[in-house]
C-alpha cells in the first residue's frame, strides 16, 4: 500500500476512536498509582513528588469529551475492591507494580504510553546504598552483608538488583529479606550499623529525594555503591477489554500533554507522555 494511503489509514483510525469515546458519555475511570502523585507523596521536596492528576483528568475531559472518574490508590486490588466497583479504563503507575498486580487480579492491561520526568527519561534505577561510615566501596566488598531487597513487584529494587549482584559475584542468602518500602530500608541499615552489623539496601533512585527531605534520614547518613540498569517508571495501561478504538484514543489524548507546558509544569514533566517502548531505556 502507499505511503500516502497508509497515513490517511492511520488519521481515519485515530479519528475514528475519537468519535467512539465522544459519541459515548459514560465516565472514564483512571485509577493512580504513580508515587509522584501529590495524594500518594509528601510535600517535603518543594516542586517535587507533587503531580497534579486532577489537571490532567480535565484535560482528558476535554480532549476525549467525557467525564474522568479520578482514583488514587497504592493498591490495584485495592482500588477495584473498594473504589471504582471493580472498574478501571486507565491506570497510571509504576510498570512494574501494575504489571504484577494486574496479573495477581487477572486484570488484563496493556502499556501503551511512559510519563517522562523533569529530565525527560521514561526510566529509574535502583540504588544500593549504605551507611556513610561503612568502609565498603563497591558491590564487590559487601560479601557477607546482610541485604535488604525491595518487594518482587519493584523491579528496579529486586530482580535487577539481583542482576546486578551476580556481575560482582555477590550471593544473597537463600531467603530474601524484603522492605516494602525505601524508607524502612534506609532506616532498618542505618540502626543495624549502629548495632555493629553491615547491611546495605537498595532503594529506587525517584526516593532518593525523599528520604532526606522528609526527614527520614539525615542528609549525608547513606552513601551509593552502586546503581542498577534502567528499568521503565511511570507508565499508562489501559484496559484490554475496551475496543481497541477506545484504547488508542486514550492513548492519543494522553500524547496531547507535551504540547501543554502549563499542564507539564503541574505534572513534573519535560515531554509529557510518550509511546511506550519494551525494552527501551531512556
Amino acid at each position: 500500500m502507499p505511503l500516502a494511503r497508509l497515513f490517511a489509514a492511520a488519521v481515519v483510525t485515530l479519528v475514528t476512536a475519537g468519535q467512539c469515546l465522544a459519541q459515548s458519555r459514560d465516565p472514564v475511570t483512571v485509577v493512580v498509582m504513580d508515587p509522584l502523585a501529590a495524594e500518594l507523596s509528601c510535600p517535603c521536596v518543594k516542586g517535587y513528588a507533587q503531580r497534579d492528576y486532577d489537571k490532567l483528568a480535565k484535560q482528558l475531559e476535554k480532549h476525549l469529551n467525557r467525564p474522568i472518574n479520578l482514583h488514587f490508590a497504592e493498591s490495584l486490588a485495592n482500588a477495584l475492591e473498594k473504589k471504582t466497583e471493580g472498574k478501571a479504563d486507565l491506570i497510571i503507575g509504576k510498570e512494574s507494580v501494575i504489571r504484577m498486580q494486574a496479573k495477581d487480579a487477572k486484570f488484563d492491561v496493556t502499556p501503551v504510553a511512559s510519563l517522562t520526568g523533569k529530565d525527560g527519561k521514561t526510566t529509574m534505577t535502583g540504588l544500593f546504598v549504605l551507611p556513610a561510615e561503612d568502609k565498603a566501596l563497591t558491590l564487590g566488598d559487601i560479601k557477607g552483608y546482610r541485604i535488604l531487597f525491595g518487594p518482587t513487584n519493584a523491579d528496579e529494587k529486586h530482580t535487577s538488583a539481583l542482576e546486578l549482584l551476580r556481575i560482582f559475584e555477590v550471593s544473597p542468602a537463600k531467603t530474601l529479606e524484603t522492605c516494602n518500602s525505601c524508607s524502612d530500608g534506609a532506616t532498618k541499615v542505618i540502626e543495624m550499623f549502629k548495632g555493629g552489623e553491615k547491611a546495605v539496601t537498595v532503594i529506587s533512585s525517584y526516593a532518593q529525594p525523599l528520604l532526606e527531605g522528609c526527614g527520614t534520614i539525615k542528609k549525608g547518613d547513606l552513601r551509593v555503591i552502586g546503581e542498577t540498569d534502567p528499568v521503565p517508571f511511570v507508565v499508562a495501561f489501559v484496559n484490554e477489554r475496551l475496543p481497541s478504538s477506545d484504547r488508542v484514543a486514550l492513548q492519543q489524548a494522553l500524547m496531547t500533554v507535551g504540547r501543554l507546558p502549563d499542564l507539564c509544569v503541574a505534572m513534573e514533566t519535560k515531554n509529557g507522555f510518550v509511546p511506550f517502548e519494551t525494552g527501551k531505556k531512556k
